[in-house]
């Protein structure tokens, strides 16, 4: 079994993927949504958002919390919020148990999410490139400036 320790001390930023059930390509076309699960989630929790991108099956961000240890609990409430009122043509239904439907337990959101402690300028500047890169890589928008859907436009 993986062994998934995380670092948990203030100050930190940390690089997030989060993808969708089965790669489901939901997020564009629920943009509102997912921003206003963000909007949410800055209510109740103390966080900047450093850096996003969202592309049709997932996201990626860095995000750094006030406190270290509410990063996983950020996480949650955004995928939380999203799946509560998300359409309910999105859910994947056909793979959930008969439990797990009875609770209404939504799998919009793979369970797991990938999370990268960023350590210092150079880390963060791999993550950043990396991420600008990700919807041209995907074939989504010949240059970064070409995808809507991400923090790195550059102001009109």
């Amino acid at each position: 079994m993986a062994n998934y320790r995380r670092i948990f001390e203030d100050g930190y930023s940390y690089y997030i993927t989060m993808v969708t059930h089965r790669r489901k390509p939901i997020l564009v076309e629920n943009i509102a949504l997912l921003r206003e699960s963000f909007r949410q989630s800055k209510k109740v929790f103390d966080y900047r958002i450093e850096e996003i991108v969202v592309l049709p099956d997932h996201l990626h961000m860095i995000i750094t919390p006030a406190v270290s240890v509410e990063y996983p609990k950020i996480i949650g409430y955004v995928k939380a919020y999203f799946s509560r009122h998300c359409d309910e043509k999105y859910f994947a239904e056909e793979t959930q148990s008969s439990s797990r439907y009875q609770r209404r337990h939504k799998p919009i959101w793979q369970k797991r999410y990938y999370e990268h402690t960023i350590r210092n300028e150079k880390d963060m500047w791999e993550k950043i490139n990396y991420m600008q890169n990700n919807p041209v890589k995907h074939g989504l928008a010949e240059t970064i400036e070409d995808w809507k859907y991400s923090s790195f436009q550059k102001p009109a």
